[in-house]
Formats: C-alpha cells, sequence, structure tokens
C-alpha cells in the first residue's frame, strides 16, 4: 500500500492512497462471499454461487461498491497508521469504483488530525526516581513462606479451630448441593469471609449453620461440619533448609538469592515508574491537550478491558461500582482522564520519535515479536492480516524514543521532588496564607 499525505489548513490532511491488486482482489471475492450468502439463486445453495453467476445476477459495478465499502475503512486505518497521523474526525473518502479486481485501486481520504506537540528540551527536565530498597522484612516473609511450603502437617489433638490451621470439612448448601472432604488451609482466601470467620472455634464433628453474602448481594445458607484439623510444623530456619529447598549450602546464601531476586523485581517496577512519569513530565512540558475521537476511542478500550478483567474474576461491573461506591458517570471521567494522559503521552514520543528519526525495519519488528509471543509463527502473519503489524512497529518505535529521552532527562530522588511539589510558585495559584515555608515575598 502505498501512502501520500499533503498537508491543509486547520489541522487538515489529505491521504491520497494506492491499493494494490493482491488486497483488491481479496476484498472482490470476500463481498462476493458476503453477497453470496445473502441471496437466493435458484440452482444453488447459499454461499455456493459461482463467481461469474454471482457477477451476473447482481452486476460488477455493485460488486465492485460492496468491496469498496466494506474494506476502505481498513485500508484508510493502515494508511493512516503507516504515515504517522492521528484522525480526530470521520475521513471524508473519494474515489472510482475499480474496473477489475486485477488492477491497483486508488482513493483519497481527507480527516481531521491531531495537532503535532512541540518538542520540549528533555535534557532539563527533572524526574522523580524511587531507589529501589528491599526491606528485610520482606526477605523474612520469603523464608517463612518457603518454610511453610515444606511445612508437616499433623493432627492438632483436642484444641478448636484457629487461624492458619488445614481443614477437612463437608460444606453443604442451603439447595443440597455438597462438597465432602473439601481440603482447605484458613487464611488463604479460598473461603467467603463469613464462613471462614465461622469455622474458627469450631472442634473436630462439630456442625454449624453460617450464612454468607455472595457477590451479587445475596445470602446463601452453608451447614458446615469439621472432621479434621491439622496444623504446620515448621522446619528449622536453618543450613538445612537451605540444602533441602534450594541448591545452597546454607542459610545465608540463600538469603543473599532471595534479597537479590527481589531486588531485580523492585528495580524493573522502579524503572517502569519511572519511564511513566518521564512520559507525564514530558507531555506536560509539552503542552499536550489530548481531546476528541482519539480520547473517546482509548477510554472505549479502557472500559472494555476493565470490564473484561472483572468477568474473568466474575463480577459484574454493576457489582464493581457498588463495591467501590463508584457511580457510572464517576468511572467514565476517570477513565477519560487516564485516556488523555495516555493519549497526550503517545502523541509527544511521536513526536520526539519524528525529531530523533527513530525507524524500526520490519526484520527488527520481526525479532521482536519473536521474543514476545511463544507462538510467534502463527500471530505474525494475523498481526500482518489484522492490520495490527504498522501498530506493533509504532509502539516499538515509541518504546525506543523513550529509551532515548529516559536516558538523557534529570533523575532526582523521589523524597526531593516531593519537597519540591510542597514548596508554593505563582503557578499553583495557592493562597499564600498555605504557604509554610518563608519566601522573599511572604511576611513574617
Amino acid at each position: 500500500m502505498e501512502t501520500q499525505v499533503e498537508e491543509l489548513a486547520d489541522n487538515r490532511v489529505r491521504l491520497q492512497v494506492e491499493v494494490g491488486s493482491d488486497d483488491v482482489r481479496h476484498a472482490v471475492e470476500h463481498a462476493a462471499s458476503d453477497l453470496a450468502e445473502t441471496m437466493k439463486i435458484p440452482g444453488f445453495r447459499k454461499g455456493r454461487v459461482p463467481m461469474p453467476v454471482l457477477v451476473a445476477r447482481v452486476g460488477r459495478e455493485r460488486l465492485y461498491s460492496e468491496a469498496v465499502e466494506s474494506h476502505i475503512g481498513g485500508w484508510f486505518r493502515a494508511a493512516a497508521a503507516r504515515s504517522r497521523i492521528r484522525p480526530v474526525d470521520q475521513p471524508e473518502f473519494g474515489y472510482e469504483p475499480p474496473a477489475s479486481a486485477e488492477e491497483s485501486f486508488h482513493f483519497t481520504a481527507t480527516v481531521a488530525v491531531q495537532p503535532k506537540p512541540e518538542v520540549p528540551d528533555w535534557h532539563e527536565l527533572e524526574v522523580p526516581y524511587v531507589e529501589p530498597d528491599v526491606p528485610a522484612e520482606l526477605v523474612e516473609q520469603e523464608l517463612e513462606a518457603l518454610r511453610s511450603s515444606v511445612a508437616e502437617l499433623v493432627p492438632v489433638g483436642d484444641r478448636p479451630v484457629a487461624e492458619g490451621d488445614t481443614l477437612v470439612v463437608d460444606l453443604v448448601g442451603g439447595g443440597g448441593e455438597a462438597q465432602r472432604d473439601y481440603v482447605v488451609e484458613l487464611g488463604q482466601g479460598r473461603l467467603l469471609d463469613e464462613l471462614e470467620a465461622g469455622l474458627v472455634g469450631m472442634s473436630i464433628g462439630e456442625t454449624k449453620t453460617i450464612e454468607a453474602e455472595l457477590a451479587d448481594g445475596s445470602t446463601a445458607t452453608i451447614e458446615a461440619t469439621v472432621k479434621e484439623i491439622k496444623e504446620k510444623v515448621l522446619p528449622e530456619l536453618d543450613d538445612d533448609l537451605a540444602r533441602s529447598t534450594s541448591e545452597f549450602e546454607t542459610l545465608a546464601e540463600l538469603r543473599e538469592d532471595i534479597e537479590s531476586r527481589l531486588r531485580d523485581h523492585l528495580e524493573l517496577e522502579s524503572e517502569a515508574a519511572f519511564r511513566q512519569e518521564v512520559v507525564r513530565a514530558l507531555a506536560e512540558a509539552a503542552k499536550v491537550e489530548a481531546s476528541g475521537p482519539l480520547v473517546e476511542a482509548r477510554a472505549r478500550t479502557l472500559l472494555q478491558g476493565l470490564a473484561f478483567s472483572l468477568e474473568r474474576r466474575g463480577i459484574s461491573l454493576d457489582t464493581y461500582l457498588q463495591v467501590t461506591n463508584t457511580s457510572g458517570d464517576d468511572l467514565v471521567e476517570r477513565l477519560r482522564a487516564e485516556a488523555q494522559e495516555s493519549v497526550a503521552g503517545e502523541l509527544v514520543l511521536e513526536a520526539v520519535a519524528d525529531q530523533l528519526g527513530v525507524e524500526v525495519s520490519d526484520e527488527e519488528l520481526e525479532d521482536e515479536l519473536r521474543l514476545r509471543y511463544e507462538d510467534a509463527d502463527e500471530a505474525i502473519p494475523q498481526l500482518r492480516e489484522s492490520g495490527r503489524w504498522e501498530q506493533e512497529r509504532e509502539s516499538l518505535r515509541l518504546a525506543r524514543a523513550l529509551d532515548r529521552v529516559a536516558s538523557e532527562v534529570k533523575r532526582i530522588p523521589a523524597d526531593l521532588a516531593a519537597a519540591r511539589e510542597k514548596l508554593w510558585t505563582p503557578e499553583k495559584e495557592r493562597d499564600r496564607s498555605e504557604t509554610t515555608l518563608w519566601t522573599p515575598a511572604s511576611k513574617e
């Protein structure tokens, strides 16, 4: 697909796009298949109408018009992505239907676009960075988890159920549905809170009826019978534990390895948070104001992602709103604000990539995707066919631009940034009576 971009007044552009004959042929075949599925032609089953018969019945002009109308939107999006323009409105198309499925097809698309921001001098930006620190208690928690994973379960004797015990229970619902000999460790979040709390204090052989509130707000009645109570006997925290649970000979070596792995994880988190702050600072310095369909589309994507995430956990969106005490309007506004920030960051990074001349070849993109996808041989052709290939290229291009900026901004300690945030400045338009630090303009 070949594309030329002509810049017009008022942040509008005109794309002149040439679609290759292979894509035209595919579009015609697809349109023919769709038409064949909807038409009744004597002597032929739906979807089995030969192309010559279909053309004779509907006419070549209608077939080619259907092919263009059903595919021109995708061709435009691909051309826009390759040309690195960001439409903020629906395009106005201009074209003549193709004369043949074996020839290329030309069309124009005139559309309003998001104006490109001016790139600030990022070398002067000061961005907070949280130096990763591994708390000693976090290492101890990991060691305790390791001890717990190899602990021996032993019967408790005559005492009642306590937090952390492992139980064998029968659970019978109000409708008669039952789970017999169910093994559960208390404190792991596998049971409803009310059910787990009700089990604590019960004795072996005891039966109790417990009411619990479900996610949808309804109440369930559960009859619980405790059959066995076991507790964990933890091994000693010593060199023997290190040798039995790891490749290390001493507890000191194991502790050092745990601390190193935790530090690596925290460093990745700190770096990811720092990069987000870099994008935020860059967009703020560039005074990017993202709005329009770009932001609305991104907000819809965020909402769909949230709904899908909740659905996977068995929670409806309405339940989520109730639990978080959030109204639908508040959620939409929050997601719109996140979308504005996301789009603004992409716009300024795109301008940085243009300024630096960052490019990503097909070979570089494929190498990156092969690292990301286990089934790369299947995923890569699908990305090409779906039109997401250019989106992936642009994502990698922006990531490389961010690599450059993040390596050249001024990193400052997070506590210093927090302290500066508390300082009075005219831009903050705060009442002077709120100023806690003395400045030349303040009165004692």
